[in-house]
Parts: C-alpha cells; structure tokens; sequence
C-alpha cells in the first residue's frame, strides 16, 4: 500500500504503464504479460472481504493476469466503518471498493474530488471498450453515477430487471367469497371489507388481517390509489421527478387525499393495526396463521410462501395482481430495482497501475467477465447449454440459497460489474416469474429518481436542512395514519412548517443539481 497524497499529480501516475496489452471488445485475454498483483480493500454487507481464494477471482486471474489481494481485516464487523478507518488512514491500496450502510457513490464522489481517487473518464475511453459501450448506451446510468464535475470516479454494480415488488392477494380467499381481483379503488376497498368480515379463513373468528405489510415503504403503498407516490425510487421516502422538475411526493396533494383515505381505512380495520410496528416478520406470521389478505411486497420471496403454506393451509393460493387503476384512472406500479447501486470500486490516486487495473474493471463487463460474475465457473457452478449458462442441478436443488452459494466461490459480490438477469430468473419462483411477467406486460413503471451529485455548497445546504424535514415528514405520516390528528384539518400547517424546515431551499438546491446532472449532459 501507499501513503494518500491528496491531490497527488495524476498525469504521471496516468501514464505510468507496465507492459499491457490492447483490449478487444469483447473477451480481455491477459492485460499484462506479467503477473501484476493489485492491492484491493473490499469489506462487504458487514462481514465478507475480497478473497483471491475465490475460484472467480482465479479465474479471472487466469484468465487477465490481474491477482487481486486484499487487504481489509475481517475484524471489523461493518462495511462503512471498515470504509471510513481506511480513508482515515491516508494509506489506501490501488483498489477501494465494497458496499456500506447507504452505499458509497457519495463516498467516491467525495474523495474523488478530493483527490484520492482518479477520474475515469479519459482511462475508460483509451482502454477500456467494454465500458465505453456500456456507458454510451446507458448515458442515464452515466449521468447518475457522475460527479458534480461531471466526471466518473467509480465503477458500479448495475442491477438488471424492472420489478422488484407487487401487488399480492389470497386468490383463494377472492374465490371463496365469490369476488374477483380488485380494479379500482372503490374494489379495492370492499374486497378489504369482506376479508375483515366475512370469515375467509373460517376459523369463526373475526381475526383476519385485510392489508399487512413488513417494511416502510410499503406500510402506506394504498395511497397509489389516489395517485400518489410513496417515493421516487427503490429507497424509502426519496425525491421524485415530475415532468422534469423535482419534488418530494410527501408535499404533494394527491398525497394528502391518499393518506386522508388511508387513515380511515386503518380507523376502519382494514390495515393492520401494527403496520408501523410489527416488523420484517409480519409476513411470516399472518400468513402462517391464515390471517393476512393482501399484501405489496418482493416478488420472488413472497411467491414462496405458496409452496411452503399449501400443505399447511388447505388452498393457500397467494397471486401477484396487477396495481389497481388509480381515482384518475392510471395504473402504475410505484417500485422498482434500482437502475444503478451506489456500490463498486474506484482507483486510488496513489495506484502505479491505473490503465491495467481499469482494463481490468473492464474485463468484467465484457460477455467473459459478465458470465463469470454471474454465474460462477463453468463446471463448478453451471454448464453452458444452447450457447448459455445454465446452473447445476445440484446448484439449485442446493438446501442453501443460489445466491449464498455464489457469495461463497465469489460470484455476485459488489464489485463493479452488470447483473445478468437470467442469473435470477433460474431459481425464482414460477409464480413470481408469472407476476413480473403480467406487470412487464403493463408495462406501469414510474420513472425512477436516480439521485444527484450535490457540490459543496449544495451538500451544505442539504445537509443543514433535510434530515429536520425527512424526520417531521416521516413521523407525521404515522400520526395522521394512526388518526392521532386528521391529515386534511392539518394539512396547511404541514406545508408551513415544511417551509419553516428549509423546504424551498432543499427543491432549490436538489433542482440545480438534478439539471446540471441530468438536462445539460444530454
């Protein structure tokens, strides 16, 4: 490792080459006649490092000539503490990179910017084909990732797919009360009432739980039918685009009609009276116990519950339906996978090796590298069939996880590289394979806010003001939804105190950065 020189002088280090060689467009090959050995501190989801004992990691050894060895300590049980002692030392390797507690897109940026770790931009045109093609046909993931300068720091993981979460409903329950999937709001809210009334689990109790659900964001996912938006992304309570313009959807109209109507439906029994509280295990337990209705919720694990509930519960059937038609008439689906993750790997200012170790971050995007950060090593994981990977049956019948398994030979680990979808598509669930496929189809997507790089004066702006905001927000969407106070008697002091909070400041500054990011980049 090498001591961080802040704004150490980058042409020199630019151009300080051993022996590479050209890289095509699509396979890597060697990138250096010689073995080269890159340093990497790479500490991820709290308790798994890089490893060069990953038959990945050899394999793309043996196939570039790039060893990879780490350097971050399996002492340190979280990712983002194991990130900031780094950058605290000064002492960083040729490669940083892994995932921490919110991501490190910001981090990058950050000290890029700063000077310890180098631009990419000019590295990625010269050498390295395989990202130039991504990002020149992905100029939207480009523009996310960029700095305020406009300049590349990091690599990311790019996820693959549309549809992370839907709608779910006990079809078997619709059938045995003679209703069919609700289309409206209107449907939507008798089909909650003949679940709370009607006995559907037959138990002769009135015990039936008509919408649950297990995380935040989906706690409040009923106001989409009254048009309204619980977040512009993935992330719980983001800032949406509207036409171009950016605004946070908890300041909306249409948001408080839905949260005025689904404070009467909790009032009413509808929603769980522990929707705030109950947890990541509300699913589980109403499920198991034949007592929730309908639920918004990932597609591939809550599919699951069909097979594991069925011997249990006598025609458990719990489908993904299609969102409701909203009071104006849409149909949207308001989630989504993240486009980009806010994880990957950067290049230290102090690395003597930047164009080998950017052809080697290149290599992962070529059909090569994407393969093998997809699926694992031919033989060991998968065999190819028909031209593509196909994995072991003993891979899928596998008691552990298909993704586990992966983790564990160093395959789908955040490095920067691109998902491969059918990677996932192979072990889900028909059923949540039949419920993508019915909202593809919809093709209800929202467009999704892909964050912004903020300056120093922006991030000083938005620091100072948006944590007060976010918290107020979030704890008066509870109480108005717990009917502590009444959302539309309230509604004008929210937007005043909103204000007083620095809410036209926070738009201000999140507008300029949106538009320098995204409108003047195309």
């Amino acid at each position: 490792m090498k001591t961080l020189r802040k704004g150490a002088p980058l042409l020199a280090l630019m151009t300080a080459m051993t022996m590479a060689l050209p890289v095509s467009a699509q396979d890597a090959g060697k990138i250096s006649e010689d073995p080269l050995e890159l340093t990497i501190h790479f500490h991820f989801r709290d308790k798994y490092v890089y490893s060069e004992k990953w038959p990945v990691e050899q394999k793309a050894a043996e196939i570039t000539n790039i060893h990879v060895r780490n350097v971050a300590s399996l002492a340190t049980t979280s990712s983002r503490d194991a990130f900031n002692l780094l950058i605290a030392s000064g002492d960083l390797p040729d490669i940083v990179g892994g995932d921490a507690n919110g991501g490190l897109k910001e981090d990058f940026i950050r000290y890029g910017l700063e000077g310890a770790f180098i631009p990419l931009d000019d590295l990625i045109e010269e050498n390295a084909p395989n990202l130039k093609a991504f990002f020149d046909s992905h100029k939207d993931i480009r523009n996310a990732i960029s700095g305020p300068d406009g300049k590349l720091y990091f690599i990311p993981y790019v996820p693959d797919g549309k549809y992370s979460r839907g709608w779910f409903i006990r079809q078997d329950w619709l059938d045995k009360l003679g209703l069919k999937q609700p289309e409206t709001p209107e449907e939507v809210y008798e089909v909650l009432k003949a679940f709370r009334d009607k006995d559907p689990n037959g138990n002769g109790k009135k015990d039936e739980v008509p919408y649950f659900a297990r995380e935040e964001i989906d706690a409040v996912r009923l106001i989409n039918l009254w048009d309204a938006r619980v977040s512009g992304s993935e992330r719980y309570g983001d800032f949406a685009v509207y036409d171009g313009q950016l605004r946070h959807p908890w300041a909306e109209e249409n948001y408080k009609i839905g949260i005025s109507n689904v404070a009467k439906w909790y009032k009413e029994g509808l929603i769980d009276k522990e929707i705030f509280t109950r947890g990541a295990r509300s699913r589980e337990y109403l499920l198991g116990n034949d007592l929730g209705g309908m639920t918004h919720d990932w597609f591939a694990s809550t599919s699951t519950y069909n097979d594991a509930l069925s011997p249990k519960i006598e025609g458990f059937a719990l489908k993904p339906m299609l969102p409701p038609k909203t009071a104006s008439g849409q149909r949207f689906e308001d989630s989504r996978r993240l486009r980009v993750q806010p994880v990957g790997w950067a290049i230290s200012a102090t690395n003597e090796h930047p164009v080998e170790t950017i052809k080697y971050f290149d290599f992962w995007f070529s059909q090569q590298g994407r393969t093998l950060s997809n699926f694992g090593v031919e033989g060991k994981t998968y065999e190819m069939v028909d031209g593509k990977p196909q994995f072991k049956k003993e891979v899928l019948d596998n008691k552990d996880p298909v993704n586990a398994q992966l983790w564990a030979v160093g395959a789908q680990v955040p490095r920067g590289y691109w998902m491969d979808y059918e990677y996932e598509r192979q072990w889900t669930n028909k059923i949540a394979l039949e419920g993508i496929d019915l909202y593809d189809k919809c093709n209800c997507l929202k467009d999704e806010f892909m964050g912004v790089s903020l300056n120093a004066d922006e991030k000083a702006t938005f620091d100072r003001y948006w944590p007060s905001l976010l918290t107020y927000m979030t704890e008066m969407q509870q109480t108005w939804v717990l009917g502590a106070q009444d959302v539309n008697t309230g509604w004008d002091a929210y937007k005043k105190r909103l204000t007083a909070l620095g809410y036209d400041e926070v738009i201000k500054i999140m507008q300029s950065a949106y538009d320098r990011q995204y409108k003047a980049a195309q």
